[in-house]
């Protein structure tokens, strides 16, 4: 295995630049050290395998945060600790258990307390 240099990443780095699951991705993809050039081009250009895992997942977990509405925090204290797949967030959202509920509240109640601190902020640097 040659050693990445500065103008390439590991495939975890690649892998979270393009929003997919490491685990998920061809075997080719895990193994090799990803080119900048080449992540550029898997943009411009995905290949099937990547809009498939885009699509249907598995996610990794900042994407399932996301498409639930909740913190990664969140989804471990729902006990949610592997990728979950496009049918599998549907179907939480489907069935909105309560702790999706609770953690759905609490996220967006983080939210406007973070809103409201940088209304508060920008208003003391205006008022300087």
């Amino acid at each position: 295995m040659s050693r990445p240099n500065a103008q390439s990443m590991k495939p975890a780095t690649a892998a979270k630049k393009l929003d997919v699951y490491l685990p998920a991705t061809p075997a080719e993809f895990q193994e090799n050290a990803i080119t900048r050039s080449e992540l550029a081009a898997l943009q411009a250009d995905p290949p099937q395998w990547l809009k498939d895992l885009r699509k249907d997942g598995p996610h990794p977990k900042n994407l399932v945060a996301a498409k639930l509405s909740i913190s990664i925090a969140g989804l471990a204290r729902g006990g949610v600790t592997e990728a979950l797949t496009t049918g599998q967030i549907a179907q939480l959202l489907e069935e909105m258990p309560e702790w999706l509920v609770a953690e759905r509240e609490s996220y967006q109640a983080v939210l406007r307390e973070e809103r409201r601190l940088k209304a508060q902020q920008e208003d003391r640097a205006r008022d300087s």
